[in-house]
């Protein structure tokens, strides 16, 4: 079957979105009732939950997991180019004939009933991990933790808890203990509980919330930490022991400090009775993909960075990968109206000479190039309005020749340029 009835039952369910948006599980519980309940018999299952790192902590442990020869679903969001990408089954992406299917039927099961679209693909991924053998689930958030969709689940080996930073502010607040709050809602009693790296009122913050959970409890830069890089290894103490693994494949220190995680995470797995062989996760961080994150193209031989980096966090790892390695570097840039923009670019302007504004395609909840332009002005940073990313593209490489293109602010705006390079 080819892709227009997908794209047609997408656009059919997303008009069953509910006129009066709460962050609520009634809907999806409802559904998922119908549906047997499948979201109470999945195997085991791993939970993340934070503002940046989630997707590539899932890639990095599902990749440890894959080399030791275990079957893995992963439910992530969102996706860069296609829906297909949000379901791994038992290691393989979903085809599309297979989700229009089960999407159609869950649609049926539903009966026209106000949905969010994150609540009905949720369903429909239990639904997929049900019907189909594994050994471990990995889960990533979609918003939030306490609330969100993938939070009706009763069980959980082990809970990750990424950087936490401001995101999504009309929906969790601009205020970092309410977003950490519902972040850690995604804590079981009977789970072990992995903190990434987080700024020093977060922290203390979490260890206060949670110092009376009886939970196995690992904390970067306390359990478990990066003492040092190599240009081939990185250097771990995980509990006093000291470690030594490859570099993984992923640009950018926060992505050693992400597959961190992820080899605390297999540590933990391993304590729980599973076989894990240290010398496979070297071949994991080796192997690990995981596009849009600092992701390397080539313009007319110009290195080309696309990262869908859209908040004050993901822009300071930028601002360090740039400043690491300093080029004279321009950014293509297009953001939703929602972020801040102006935040953004304090995070990155001592490192670039300039930004080409665009809007990004199909989204009407983008900056305009006359947005983006005035706020560019107002922090002194040199402006380029242009088009679209083809136009921005062709400017940059006839005119102003950069040592260095990044492309950023959006991971709608990612999915939609990645193409063009491949």
């Amino acid at each position: 079957m080819g892709n227009p009835p997908l794209e047609k039952l997408l656009i059919q369910l997303e008009k069953l979105f509910p006129k009066y948006i709460d962050l609520s599980l009634k809907r999806l519980l409802n559904l998922l009732e119908k549906l047997n309940n499948p979201h109470l018999k999945l195997p085991p299952t791993i939970h993340i939950a934070g503002t940046n790192g989630k997707g590539s902590t899932l890639s990095f442990l599902n990749q440890i997991l894959k080399e030791n020869n275990y079957k893995v679903h992963c439910y992530i969001s969102p996706h860069l180019e296609s829906i297909e990408e949000r379901f791994i089954l038992s290691n393989k992406k979903i085809t599309k004939q297979k989700l229009y299917d089960t999407l159609l039927y869950i649609k049926k099961i539903n009966d026209e009933k106000p949905i969010t679209f994150f609540e009905i693909t949720t369903a429909t991924a239990f639904y997929l991990f049900n019907k189909l053998s594994a050994d471990f689930v990995i889960l990533e958030t979609g918003l939030g933790g306490r609330l969100d969709a993938t939070n009706v689940i009763q069980q959980s080996i082990i809970d990750i808890i990424t950087p936490i930073s401001f995101d999504h502010k009309e929906f969790l607040g601009n205020n970092l203990k309410k977003i950490t709050n519902e972040k850690l809602g995604i804590i079981k009693s009977s789970s072990s509980v992995i903190i990434g790296k987080q700024n020093k009122e977060i922290l203390f913050y979490i260890k206060s919330k949670i110092k009376k959970n009886k939970n196995r409890k690992l904390f970067y830069n306390e359990n478990f930490k990066v003492m040092n890089t190599t240009d081939k290894k990185i250097i771990l103490t995980l509990e006093n022991k000291i470690l030594k693994f490859n570099i993984p494949s992923l640009i950018g220190y926060h992505q050693i400090e992400n597959a961190a995680i992820a080899i605390a995470a297999a540590y933990e797995i391993k304590k729980l009775g599973f076989q894990l062989a240290a010398n496979l996760i070297n071949t994991a961080l080796k192997k690990t993909n995981w596009p849009g994150r600092l992701e390397k193209k080539y313009l007319k031989k110009i290195p080309v960075y696309i990262d869908g980096a859209h908040n004050i966090a993901g822009a300071k790892q930028i601002g360090k990968f740039l400043e690491k390695n300093k080029k004279y570097t321009w950014i293509i840039l297009g953001m939703l109206n929602n972020k801040d923009l102006h935040e953004f670019l304090i995070q990155i302007k001592n490192f670039i000479s300039g930004v080409i504004a665009i809007k990004i395609p199909g989204e009407k909840n983008s900056f305009t190039t006359q947005e983006i332009f005035n706020i560019c002005k107002k922090l002194k940073i040199k402006c380029i309005k242009q088009k679209n990313i083809k136009s921005a593209n062709q400017y940059l490489s006839r005119s102003i020749k950069p040592e260095r293109i990044v492309i950023t602010g959006s991971l709608y705006l990612v999915g939609k340029v990645r193409r063009l390079f491949i």
